[in-house]
């Protein structure tokens, strides 16, 4: 397996093995090209589309209508996927309460846009936080037009696939530190850039 991506503010990295399971022909939840679905962070959620119900859920994802025991469905070999976990803070890459790049941050940017490109790219997804000064709405919108900011510069100057990156916002909810200090809410602006591909086995 090739070293891991280079990246400078590189929070977590897993390697993980992947199994394809017998699925539903409709599926509402996010899969890579060998059927397996997508989870979040530590493992507990499977990503979904807007149109996502229990009957279109993923075998064993979360919500998942598990069918009357049958006959097991036969497993094909496992692939291994390198998943890559960036938090980056948002005062690295924007002006405080705004949401246009910083030359800063085109630069960190730009060398996780080259990385990326060395891999086989399956999906990028990238959450957008706040810290707690302001409202919910206020904060929810923010964080994704910061995320639409991210998107747009790794796609548009950094040449990711733009069908393979998907933005979300969170505003101000998982802190990672407490919102009572300058400190603590400056680390809670923060953008985690999620990246899922495999690389080839030498």
């Amino acid at each position: 397996m090739n070293k891991t991506l280079k990246l400078m503010l590189a929070a977590l990295i897993t390697i993980s093995a992947g199994s394809v399971m017998a699925q539903q022909k409709n599926v509402d939840n996010w899969v890579n090209s060998t059927g397996t679905p997508w989870r979040n962070g530590d493992g507990t959620l499977c990503w979904r589309d807007a149109t996502w119900t229990p009957a279109t859920a993923a075998a064993n994802c979360d919500g998942w209508l598990a069918p009357k025991p049958a006959a097991a469905a036969k497993k094909p070999a496992a692939s291994k996927v390198a998943q890559k976990k960036i938090t980056l803070q948002a005062d690295t890459l924007f002006d405080f309460d705004k949401s246009t790049l910083k030359s800063g941050g085109v630069a960190t940017l730009g060398k996780i846009a080259k990385d990326i490109k060395k891999m086989k790219l399956e999906v990028v997804i990238i959450v957008g936080y706040t810290d707690s000064v302001g409202s919910d709405a206020y904060n929810i919108a923010l964080g994704q037009r910061r995320a639409n900011a991210v998107k747009s510069f790794l796609t548009n100057d950094g040449g990711v696939e733009a069908t393979r990156v998907y933005t979300e916002s969170k505003g101000k909810a998982d802190p990672v530190a407490s919102n009572a200090t300058a400190e603590g809410r400056a680390k809670n602006r923060r953008a985690v850039i999620e990246v899922v591909g495999t690389q080839p086995v030498k």
